[in-house]
């Protein structure tokens, strides 16, 4: 296995005060992020590591074929479409009362919703995508296996990994929950979707669609004013079914998205009871959803779920590739979180417990392993050789 580089003097990254790893990288799109290479340079990876003389770098990056495929992905224009549906849900968010917010808050959903949208990276989410390894789910690279853990989940997204699992009953049909518990009505009887337009609009965005010669800015703030006016502003039957339709497009678009445009809803049952939303592993749930997406064809760009995840995961842990910022010059950044001060996230102190060990990963209907002792270096443990 390659060694770890160690950083040159005044290379260390500085503790980041900032809540999750994801704010290292919040709001700028990957074309505007200073690097020595990647999107928008011109000179790439291989060239650079090339120009310096360094071989290790140089046979590493050949090895990956990360590059060939970065570079492929990149010349075709190939687009990660986003189906978050991230601005619509921060416009609603910033338009909610603040008693709402508080049970959001008190939920566990607060530091994933007060986060930037993050231009999507092509090239190297469908490069990790080529890399994953169906059988183990984990990622297969030429120095071993390496995959997001639990822990990475609670730092970049903030969402809590301890708890009760996301599991239960699942049905053919919602129709009578999406009635009952979200005041709105379903096209197909048979169906765990509801339109996403139908939702929007019951939370006060109408369009989410900009019109000629409006900014972003402008946008954003015209759907948060638009959901400020719709939204109850009294505690009450009203106000806990806004939330109910909030909580159903932050779970159905962005922690459990689809592949398409509708809204899954097969959360509702678990929003029926809001006192006890927040007890669920919705971090847990969401990497098991995601490891689901990556054991999908290839041939489809992209993934399903919270793609920003491995985006951010990828940009922190292997600085070489030469996405994001390079902030080390090390080949791969085994045990990043290490001198990080946890005293503004107190969420990963609840998670600890469940950093280190091999566990199952529940999503409704579909459990994935998570199997820590074949990524161990990066739990900062020897690694040996496992038979699998």
């Amino acid at each position: 296995m390659e060694e770890e580089i160690a950083p040159a003097a005044g290379d260390e990254d500085e503790p980041h005060p900032v809540v999750g790893q994801f704010a290292r990288w919040n709001g700028r799109k990957t074309e505007e992020i200073p690097s020595r290479f990647g999107p928008g340079n011109a000179i790439d990876p291989l060239s650079y590591y090339q120009s310096e003389g360094d071989t290790h770098h140089v046979a590493l990056l050949k090895a990956t074929g990360f590059l060939s495929q970065c570079e492929n992905l990149n010349a075709t224009g190939s687009e990660l479409r986003s189906r978050l549906g991230w601005a619509v849900i921060r416009a609603v968010y910033d338009g909610l009362p603040d008693f709402q917010v508080r049970r959001l808050e008190g939920m566990g959903f607060g530091p994933l919703l007060r986060l930037e949208e993050l231009a999507p990276d092509v090239a190297l989410i469908q490069a990790l995508k080529e890399r994953w390894d169906p059988e183990c789910h984990t990622f297969l690279f030429p120095w071993g296996h390496m995959v997001p853990t639990l822990e990475d989940v609670v730092r970049i997204t903030g969402l809590r990994v301890d708890g009760q699992a996301v599991t239960g009953t699942t049905y053919t049909s919602y129709q009578e929950s999406v009635e009952r518990l979200l005041g709105l009505e379903m096209r197909g009887e048979r169906s765990s979707l509801v339109q996403r337009t139908v939702l929007q609009a019951s939370l006060g965005v109408v369009s989410a669609h900009r019109q000629t010669g409006e900014g972003q800015a402008e946008h954003i703030e015209q759907m948060t004013d638009d959901a400020r006016a719709a939204m109850e502003e009294e505690e009450g039957e009203a106000a806990d079914r806004d939330l109910r339709q909030f909580l159903t497009l932050v779970i159905g678009k962005m922690i459990l998205g689809t592949r398409g445009d509708p809204v899954g809803c097969r959360c509702l049952p678990l929003l029926e009871d809001l006192s006890s939303v927040g007890n669920y592993v919705w971090g847990a749930s969401l990497l098991a959803h995601l490891f689901d997406s990556l054991g999908t064809s290839s041939r489809e760009t992209g993934v399903i779920g919270f793609f920003p995840l491995l985006q951010v995961w990828a940009y922190y842990l292997l600085p070489s590739l030469g996405r994001g910022v390079a902030r080390r010059r090390g080949a791969v950044r085994w045990t990043p979180y290490v001198g990080e001060d946890d005293a503004t996230q107190p969420w990963v102190e609840q998670g600890c417990p469940y950093f280190g060990r091999d566990i199952w990963l529940h999503c409704f209907n579909t459990v994935v392993p998570l199997h820590h002792r074949l990524v161990a270096r990066t739990l900062g443990l020897h690694q040996v050789a496992v038979e699998f």
